[in-house]
């Protein structure tokens, strides 16, 4: 789509602002509404935004160790190209055009080396080179509360009051009692091009998996992350609040990230990880490799919060070690067949819903590619209960372990860039010495009499 076919689009519509926003590191999407001329006049050359947005944390506090913006360069503005492909339109703001746009540095406009899509689309340009057009999708698990922002502050989020009561996985009954909430989700996803394929309640109090469509790996990321500030607008909407938090109640299941992927030749006709008999292929069994046995020190990547390895523990559905398995979902991996042969893909399932869906699916095409290129073997697969398995391939248990593990990864610098590996690395130790001055109810309720 250009210039000229997207202003008579503007004008059919009646659009008379836009929103243009990017993803920073933690996948918070960062926008502003800009006026029609401001519009037209940054299509071809871009706009300024200041790069602050990548030089302070999910709480808007300022890091004090990044080196890509700071104090010392007086947070300049990133230069912001909007990539015209994106155009979408909210069904509840029809007359506002909303864009995408990606990070550039200023002075040689070269890709920014904290802009998580442009890595995302340097990695998809390395495996299209190779021959391989990766297609990905992704589900996520959500949670919804009958709380408003200034409830959840007042409770300090606790005792919050779920949209349901029980645990009524895969409920016929509970998506019937709450039609208007679902319908309303589902249309304004479909309206917003993000296509759901299945959407369904999990097993807890006010809990729902949603399952969006296969695309190739770029627009799948996009879905993934629009996706997520999708529902909690429409949900505010519904004077409902929701959280992709990894672990939000110990008591309870973790909330899922999934992500199918699949490498596909130029055509789209051939799945190159399947082979004659609908099993898994050579080059489906190199990919599936490389995920593998790069996991470890790859998990920072996956998993960018303290409170994503909360999730990591025994019975709840998420892995311990790097593994694979045939239609078993206890591994990391889980290798999924035909026929038909389209349907043969790998799963990761070491990710949670918090994961910046453009640095999950760049890590994971990266190491996908890396076990191709390298021709790596698979370990051996896993049957029965992943979890309770032997292994050398153990994953990260700690935001912590899985920093220093990543820093030290000559895989990661080699796959990904030094550049963005180092900034990123930054910002999860940045993460680890917040968690560290907390003080957390549960350390109160334990020591505070007792010691």
């Amino acid at each position: 789509m250009d210039a000229a076919q997207l202003k008579d689009i503007f004008a059919e519509r009646g659009i008379r602002k836009v929103k243009v926003g990017g993803f920073d590191v933690d996948g918070l999407l960062r926008g502003k509404l800009i006026s029609l001329e401001k519009f037209w006049s940054s299509v071809e050359k871009g706009f300024g935004f200041c790069d602050v947005i990548f030089g302070w944390d999910i709480g808007d506090v300022l890091y004090d160790n990044a080196t890509v913006t700071g104090w010392a360069t007086g947070y300049p503005d990133a230069l912001a190209k909007i990539d015209l492909s994106t155009f979408r339109v909210l069904p509840y703001e029809p007359d506002t055009a909303c864009f995408l746009v990606d990070f550039y540095r200023a002075d040689d406009q070269k890709p920014h080396p904290a802009c998580p899509r442009n890595l995302l689309k340097r990695i998809a340009a390395r495996g299209e080179s190779a021959g391989y057009h990766a297609t990905f999708a992704c589900e996520l698990e959500f949670w919804v509360f009958r709380e408003s922002p200034e409830s959840l502050r007042e409770k300090r989020f606790g005792d919050l009051k779920p949209l349901s009561p029980g645990m009524f996985g895969y409920s016929w009954l509970r998506e019937g009692q709450y039609a208007p909430l679902v319908h309303d989700l589902l249309d304004t996803c479909t309206a917003f091009d993000i296509e759901v394929e299945g959407f369904h309640t999990e097993t807890g109090p006010g809990v729902w998996e949603a399952a969006i469509r296969y695309d190739d790996v770029v627009r799948a990321a996009d879905k993934a992350a629009l996706f997520k500030t999708v529902v909690k607008q429409v949900c505010s909407r519904h004077d409902l609040s929701v959280t992709f938090m990894a672990k939000w109640n110990a008591a309870l299941p973790g909330s899922s990230g999934h992500l199918h992927q699949s490498l596909w030749d130029g055509s789209g006709k051939t799945n190159h990880f399947a082979d004659k008999k609908g099993g898994l292929s050579d080059i489906g069994k190199r990919y599936v490799a490389g995920l593998v046995r790069t996991a470890p020190e790859l998990t920072a990547l996956y998993a960018p919060f303290i409170n994503s390895y909360r999730r990591y523990v025994p019975g709840m559905w998420a892995p311990l070690t790097s593994s694979w398995g045939i239609e078993n979902r206890t591994c990391s991996v889980r290798v999924i067949g035909g026929p038909p042969s389209s349907a043969v893909r790998a799963e990761l399932r070491q990710t949670a819903a918090d994961l910046n869906p453009y640095i999950a699916m760049a890590t994971a095409l990266a190491a996908g590619l890396h076990g191709i290129e390298s021709a790596l073997e698979l370990p051996e697969e896993t049957k029965g209960d992943a979890t309770a398995c032997e292994s050398d391939l153990h994953l990260p248990q700690t935001l912590h372990e899985a920093t220093e593990k990543l820093k030290a990864s000559d895989v990661a610098k080699q796959l990904l860039g030094e550049p963005f590996v180092d900034h990123y690395a930054r910002t999860r130790e940045w993460e680890v010495r917040q968690a560290r001055k907390a003080v957390t109810d549960w350390e109160l309720a334990r020591y505070f009499e007792s010691v």
